[in-house]
């Protein structure tokens, strides 16, 4: 089993290093680009944005093929246009290879969870996808602060090693994936459940989560300056120890939501990380609060996608593809709404980054009220899966085309 998640690990892994290193670097991307540090923040909101939208019809394009295939494919296009990212010269040119980046990441994320929980046996599923999105919370751990190391040499060299680590990825499902064929659904069918109270309730939690976390997290490096008082192996430590937290929460998650309500392990992350983002301004004032503080933080953002995950499977494990790319739009459309609300808060309101924190806060505090909400909302009356072929029985059928 490891030999299979393994390459979907490593596939989510280059796609959070991509969505996250720019955040690592955009005081050095702004410069090289000439544009203000908030504009270049934007690159993140836009690469979000773009994969929110096109998840669905990506996903519905490539519905008709085996996973492992539409894997390939995906990748394909995520190492071009990160390839072409590395070698834009122009703020609009590296925006529009952004765009084109995000289309290939679109359909790696779900895709891979999708695969995931048809590997494995319905008692270790919650498991089986922690391991695979281990990958991005990994990227916190690893990707982003070596990509900002890395980055000292020019922020095009980490941009290279996000396409170095995708074309790995690629050879990996080549060579040690199964084909997993999965009921096709379209676009219409990829947007039915969004008709549906308790679905879309679960993903809007998905959504406040993330752009609590991202109003602050793309700002993270300038936030970090007088902690670390500029220097570039103090933030790849601060960095270091945020992601490793995440990692380590991530972990965790995957164990909590196997014993115990996916709902309350949900709340409990919530609860600690909105008040590790109250803290910020205090906290990162000095470089040993600041680490404590990263730690905390990481821990609770690393737990919220693996709980979310499972309560959608639950509601239609047959319809586990469709829901996962939606949960993977709506984390998408949080980061970039994050990184869209933490540059409006700097550029109309003159906050420094630092103190997003207790912005970013508020978010999460609603982002906890509505999650109370939706645990009292109705449960579907039946699963939302595509009208064809058969509804496959949880956890057995839907792991049944695997060759």
């Amino acid at each position: 089993m490891l030999k299979r998640l393994l390459p979907l690990a490593l596939a989510t892994f280059a796609v959070g290093t991509d969505g996250y290193v720019i955040a690592g670097l955009l005081p050095s991307i702004a410069a090289d680009l000439g544009v203000s540090t908030p504009a270049a923040g934007q690159l993140v909101t836009v690469f979000a944005l773009t994969l929110a939208l096109s998840a669905p019809v990506t996903g519905a394009l490539t519905g008709g093929l085996d996973r492992r295939t539409a894997l390939l494919v995906a990748l394909g296009v995520f190492v071009v246009g990160n390839a072409v990212t590395a070698l834009g010269t122009s703020y609009g040119v590296v925006m529009a290879a952004r765009v084109v980046t995000a289309v290939g990441a679109s359909a790696i994320t779900a895709a891979a969870s999708s695969t995931a929980a048809a590997l494995a046996p319905p008692e270790r599923r919650g498991r089986a996808l922690a391991f695979v999105l281990g990958g991005l919370t990994l990227s916190t751990a690893l990707g982003l602060p070596l990509g900002t190391l890395v980055g000292g040499a020019g922020w095009q060299s980490a941009l290279w090693a996000v396409a170095g680590a995708g074309l790995l990825a690629a050879l990996g499902i080549a060579v040690a994936l199964p084909r997993v064929e999965l009921p096709a659904a379209s676009l219409a069918d990829r947007m039915r459940p969004l008709r549906q109270g308790r679905v879309l309730g679960l993903l809007a939690v998905t959504s406040l989560a993330l752009l609590g976390t991202y109003t602050l997290y793309t700002y993270i490096a300038p936030t970090l300056r007088d902690a670390t008082g500029g220097s570039e192996h103090r933030t790849t430590l601060v960095l270091l120890v945020l992601g490793s937290g995440t990692l380590a929460g991530n972990i965790a998650a995957g164990r909590l939501v196997d014993r115990h309500s996916p709902a309350r392990v949900l709340t409990g992350a919530l609860v600690v990380a909105a008040l590790a983002l109250a803290l910020t301004p205090l906290a990162v004032r000095a470089l040993p609060s600041t680490l404590v503080w990263g730690a905390v933080w990481g821990v609770a953002v690393g737990i919220v996608v693996v709980p979310q995950q499972h309560r959608l499977i639950a509601l239609g494990p047959a319809a586990a593809p469709v829901l996962l790319g939606l949960n993977s739009s709506a984390l998408y459309v949080g980061i970039a709404l994050g990184g869209g609300l933490g540059g409006l808060a700097q550029n109309w309101f003159g906050l420094a980054p630092a103190e997003l924190g207790p912005v970013a806060a508020a978010v999460t505090v609603l982002a906890l009220l509505w999650h109370w909400r939706t645990t009292h909302l109705p449960a579907p009356s039946t699963p939302s899966t595509p009208p064809a072929p058969p509804v496959p029985e949880a956890g057995s059928a839907a792991r049944r085309p695997v060759r």
